[in-house]
């Protein structure tokens, strides 16, 4: 569930949904590779971690030029692989509305691009997109008062790339002025290339502690306002930032908190596995792992589902192949498992199907949560409706549960808020994945953050509204809802929760931390009293799911 959109509703984890559900994989899944070239992500100060290989050295190692009759090597002409494909993926994201985490793999694969080049690219295009705010403030006060929107958008996708080097990939200045030079020379022509060395020259000249101070004031100039200051040196738009602090304090933590929500977001996340219970053991999973990856991976820190890889990618092991093992982030696993434990009330005497028998996913794309429901189900002797909008989307569902035994999963393609009416009081447990702004999930989309706007949050919450209401009319008496977002935005959480009960007489609202921590390997810190669970990158290292438990009660 990342970023969705309110055109019918469904989830946007990659592809575009209506009625219920989702579009991008990373939502759901957690399931992009942790960006190559990095030790840990992103330092506090948002400056690249670690490795020394291709950054250190200047950028990706280029093949050594055959000599000419001088002996000496001819100049390279033109920018190298690592760069343009970086370039190429901003472009694609500028101009086709792409995701970046879409667009490069299969660039690299294409390009042959692949070690150290590909670490490089990766974290060159990844970072750049994440870090543009801060970039874009560093270089508005390095043009000589020339406004960045009057530059042509190619160039100034290679002052970003060039200023993320020099100040958060640790390259050489004298290597990232250069190639950048040079690749404007290539997309662009000759023309802006004395522009891009000159820009470049002047962000090299101060360390980033010191652009950092310089954009804050410039943002803050009055000292005033911290929010400001902190959406300017970690790269956020200001509205995102004001409603990240209006979420922590709604959920019960301190606002001062909101610097490092902020720089969690900056950091690329490690890739978690989950073991589908039935389906592979969290043992068999990590014999898998080390066999196929050469290194172990590590337990997940709450769900007991959960790895998380040290290296390599998802997509080689055969239990992920198979699907009884898939690419999904601790808190996504982690809601999933709530739903499954919530506790019931009786049912009707006479009514329905016995207690716990009949289970929906109500916005099942691409089909992680459902997958996971899927597998608890059969375990259980129960029965999973998985509900799509897009048949694109319910063919990724179909995918992610092939490992379920059969009979256990029906996938519908449908608008998830016609199954209240087409299925009143059928269900025990709904799961309710709504399509959000996302912003739960920005260390994900590099690029999310700057499409979003707060016009989209209008939409979106009769769409969720809507969902919700769906989904209660379609649960039994004593059944449970569990209402999730991956956005901590309080008019897409709290606000739609407690809009929707107060217009029914029907609901109550269980305790979502009890039942949370009934299913972590691990409890949970910070989730305070309740009855909502709010998660969060910084606290807790997952995506910022929310979960609201409500049960019908007549």
């Amino acid at each position: 569930m990342s970023e969705r959109r309110p055109d019918g509703g469904q989830r946007r984890d990659g592809g575009s949904d209506r009625g219920g559900q989702r579009r991008e994989r990373s939502a759901d899944g957690g399931g992009q590779r942790r960006e190559p070239g990095s030790d840990g992500g992103q330092r506090r100060d948002g400056t690249a971690g670690g490795r020394r290989d291709a950054r250190s050295a200047g950028g990706p190692r280029q093949p050594r030029p055959a000599t000419g009759s001088t002996g000496r090597a001819p100049r390279r002409r033109g920018p190298d692989a690592a760069r343009q494909a970086a370039f190429d993926v901003l472009r694609q994201v500028a101009e086709s509305d792409a995701y970046a985490n879409l667009v490069l793999p299969g660039l690299l694969r294409e390009r042959g691009i692949s070690g150290r080049d590909a670490a490089f690219a990766t974290e060159l295009a990844y970072g750049t997109l994440r870090l543009r705010g801060r970039y874009d403030a560093v270089l508005a006060l390095c043009t000589n008062g020339r406004p960045l929107e009057s530059l042509d958008a190619p160039v100034l996708d290679v002052l970003r790339l060039g200023a993320h080097q020099i100040l958060g990939m640790r390259v050489p200045s004298h290597a990232a002025v250069s190639e950048s030079v040079a690749l404007a020379r290539a997309v662009t022509g000759p023309g802006p290339a004395g522009l891009v060395n000159a820009v470049l020259r002047a962000v090299a000249r101060r360390p980033l502690e010191e652009w950092l101070e310089a954009i804050g004031d410039a943002a803050d100039p009055r000292g005033a306002d911290a929010v400001a200051r902190l959406a300017a040196t970690e790269s956020h738009p200001a509205w995102i930032a004001r409603a990240l602090r209006q979420s922590l304090v709604a959920n019960g933590r301190p606002a001062d908190e909101l610097g490092e929500l902020l720089a969690a977001d900056n950091t690329a996340p490690h890739v978690t596995l989950v073991a589908r219970p039935g389906l592979v053991s969290v043992d068999e999973l990590v014999a898998e792992t080390e066999r196929h990856t050469g290194t172990a991976p590590r337990a997940g820190r709450w769900s007991p589902c959960a790895l998380v890889l040290r290296g390599g990618d998802p997509a080689d092991l055969p239990a992920v192949r198979a699907a009884a093992a898939g690419a999904q982030d601790e808190g996504s696993q982690l809601v999933a498992l709530a739903l499954a434990a919530a506790p019931l009330g009786a049912a009707p005497d006479g009514e329905g199907a016995p207690a716990d028998a009949s289970w929906l996913d109500l916005c099942a794309g691409p089909g992680g949560k459902a997958a996971l429901l899927g597998a608890l189900a059969h375990e259980r002797g129960a029965h999973l409706l998985a509900n799509e909008v897009a048949p694109h989307r319910a063919r990724l569902v179909r995918r992610s549960v092939a490992a379920v035994p059969r009979g256990t999963v029906e996938v519908r393609t449908g608008d998830g808020r016609d199954l209240g009416t087409d299925h009143p009081g059928r269900f025990d447990r709904v799961m309710v994945d709504a399509p959000c702004t996302g912003l739960g999930a920005l260390r994900r989309r590099p690029e999310s953050r700057w499409r979003r706007t707060p016009e989209d949050l209008a939409g979106l919450g009769n769409l969720q509204r809507d969902l919700l209401s769906s989904a209660l009319d379609a649960t039994r008496t004593g059944g449970v809802v569990a209402y999730v977002t991956c956005s901590p935005h309080v008019a897409e959480t709290h606000v739609v929760v407690e809009d929707v009960v107060r217009r029914r007489d029907d609901i109550e609202v269980l305790d979502a931390t009890t039942t949370m921590q009934s299913v972590t390997a691990t409890p949970l810190p910070g989730l305070g009293d309740g009855p909502y669970v709010q998660l969060w990158p910084h606290l807790h290292g997952t995506d910022a799911m929310f979960l609201a438990l409500l049960r019908k009660t007549r």
